[in-house]
């Protein structure tokens, strides 16, 4: 069943309409820009965040085991069906999606409309996926736990490395590649005694220095040559950029890794991980390789994933 936008004298009837094709945000978006009518262009804002809510109700709802009680065509018809009902009645909200839809379709076909009015924070339902933290405005990316292995890793961090890469001159694949060797992409990220994540991409230690949080795990350290269980604290954050961050901040400040530094502007994958063991950045007498090994596979993926 297509949607099809009524006429401005019963636009009001449309807060009950059922959003249910997706072939139709083409049309509606045709609509607001031909009507030339700010009700009509909310309207058609609120049935595109319909459509937006009830696409996340199927996906959450396919991802939940079923229990087998209510299955069969009839159930899941129903089922369907109130789902619809569900987005329409979730959509429409003051603050919410709609508006900031509202404002660049109205942008978009000729002008803003000044009484769009979009909050800094947008008030959305809070089943909608975080887009960014809600008190600092992080990106999700720097926030959201990295998938474990190397390229969903690598995706999901790139957006943060690269900013921290603008800011700091260090390249952002030195850095992805130095992540994912210290947490094996993912997967042995240092973690706090209640499981919650420290955030801690580069295995940086809490010194004497440190005031902040800490993380304290037992990891492993080469004592003349040998590995050898120990109990160490590591420095611990509120997101993966904090952690780029003070990962670049240690690099550029710390007179220790001046030459890594400033090998770091030569583009040599090697010669960077090369200044970084020679200073002491870890103690495991292969981590030159290792690391380089690293930062050239975060390079090959970057580039198939372009």
């Amino acid at each position: 069943m297509a949607l099809t936008l009524p006429s401005s004298s019963t636009t009001s009837s449309t807060s009950n309409a059922l959003a249910v094709d997706i072939r139709s945000l083409n049309s509606l978006k045709y609509d607001a820009g031909t009507a030339n009518n700010a009700q009509t262009t909310r309207e058609v804002a609120k049935q595109f965040e319909s459509l937006f809510m009830r696409e996340l109700i199927k996906s959450m709802r396919d991802a939940t085991m079923k229990s087998g009680l209510m299955e069969g065509e009839q159930a899941n018809l129903g089922q369907d069906m109130l789902d619809q009902q569900l987005s329409v009645s979730m959509s429409g909200q003051q603050g919410g999606l709609s508006e900031a839809i509202a404002r660049q379709l109205s942008r978009q076909m000729g002008g803003a409309d000044a009484n769009f009015s979009v909050p800094s924070t947008l008030s959305l339902p809070q089943a909608l996926p975080r887009a960014a933290s809600s008190a600092t405005g992080t990106p999700a990316e720097a926030t959201g736990t990295a998938p474990k292995g190397r390229d969903g890793f690598v995706q999901h961090l790139s957006g943060t490395a690269e900013r921290v890469a603008q800011e700091s001159g260090i390249p952002a694949s030195f850095m992805l590649g130095q992540a994912g060797h210290e947490t094996g992409w993912g997967k042995s990220e240092i973690k706090h005694k209640d499981g919650s994540n420290s955030f801690n991409l580069f295995g940086i230690k809490a010194g004497k220095g440190w005031t902040g949080k800490v993380a304290e795990i037992t990891t492993t350290e080469y004592i003349n040559g040998k590995a050898q269980k120990v109990t160490a604290k590591f420095r611990a954050y509120d997101s993966y950029e904090d952690s780029f961050r003070d990962y670049a901040k240690l690099i550029k400040d710390s007179p220790r890794y001046e030459k890594a530094e400033s090998v770091a502007q030569s583009g040599s994958a090697m010669a960077y991980a090369s200044a970084l063991q020679k200073a002491g950045y870890a103690t495991d007498p292969e981590y030159a390789k290792k690391l380089g090994g690293a930062i050239n596979s975060v390079l090959r993926t970057l580039r198939a994933q372009a």
